[in-house]
């Protein structure tokens, strides 16, 4: 479902960065009937935007005194500052979103910048690819200024369900690199389990279907075991490490008797032995946070 159109009045957008994301952003706010200047190095990929009602702006100074929101999405945060610091006063007293991809440290030095210049800043997070921006369905990450997303959550919810994760502006990075790094595990033991079950002929989209479904499960489970972690308390009471241990050795048997490789399952499997090694193996899958941390001291 598209996000609805909800227009605040005198609330002008400008977007400075026009790759595939950038696009899509200044995209998403034209269908929601903003007002949108945009600005790119390379002129001509405004064409499109242009065509559809907004305004190309000559420069970068242009482009930020034409906003109320300035959103900026470039290749990285070196450009971002090479691209806004020679305009840091034109932007004071306006709301600077930035969502380029970055770190955590570069977020909170950028947010330091912006507060000494007195420009709100928010650092965010596309939880989608260009085709899902304006899908109130897709996560859109914000860290920053917690006033600046209350002021303008209408018009940034235009491209996608705005998610305020507080006053610290690394957060929405963190949280970033987090989740993708879960989809990158997801979709390895989906493709892993894919071309087990395809090697006896089973069609990825069926295999699919009940993986969706047991996703829901999965999920169930992750919220029992972040309250097991956030306590320090593992309790094997669903399955124990030791009982899981033994369920691999089935899902690495079948795999190999299909010449399916194992490299990622094996990897599960060292996790589980190291912590029944070292006396848990009757606590819950929980436990292996214990080898992902990095070592107190």
């Amino acid at each position: 479902m598209s996000a609805q159109q909800n227009v605040p009045p005198n609330v002008t957008v400008t977007v400075i960065g026009l790759g595939q994301m950038g696009a899509a952003l200044a995209g998403a706010f034209l269908t929601a009937g903003h007002r949108v200047t945009v600005w790119n190095r390379t002129p001509e990929k405004a064409g499109p935007l242009v065509a559809r009602g907004a305004v190309r702006a000559a420069s970068v100074a242009e482009a930020v005194a034409a906003g109320d929101v300035v959103v900026v999405c470039v290749l990285d945060y070196a450009a971002v500052r090479e691209l806004l610091a020679p305009v840091a006063e034109a932007l004071r007293g306006k709301v600077l979103v930035n969502l380029t991809s970055g770190s955590p440290e570069q977020a909170r030095e950028e947010a330091g910048w912006a507060g000494e210049r007195g420009i709100a800043y928010l650092d965010g997070a596309v939880m989608t690819t260009p085709p899902g921006v304006g899908d109130s369905a897709n996560m859109i990450l914000y860290s920053g200024a917690p006033e600046a997303l209350a002021a303008h959550r209408d018009v940034l919810a235009v491209l996608g369900d705005p998610v305020d994760l507080g006053p610290d502006a690394g957060l929405a990075s963190l949280y970033d690199s987090g989740l993708l790094g879960l989809m990158w595990s997801v979709f390895g033991g989906w493709l892993h389990g894919t071309a087990l079950t395809g090697a006896d002929g089973v069609a990825a989209k069926d295999f699919a279907a009940l993986a969706n479904r047991w996703l829901r499960t999965v999920s169930w489970f992750i919220t029992g075991y972040a309250e097991q972690i956030d306590a320090g308390e593992y309790p094997g009471d669903d399955a124990t490490i030791d009982v899981q241990v033994a369920a691999i050795g089935h899902l690495l048997h079948a795999a190999r008797a299909r010449g399916v490789d194992n490299r990622l399952p094996e990897l599960h499997l060292a996790l589980m032995r190291g912590a029944a090694e070292a006396g848990h193996g009757g606590d819950s899958y929980a436990r292996l946070i214990d080898a992902f941390r990095a070592p107190r001291g």
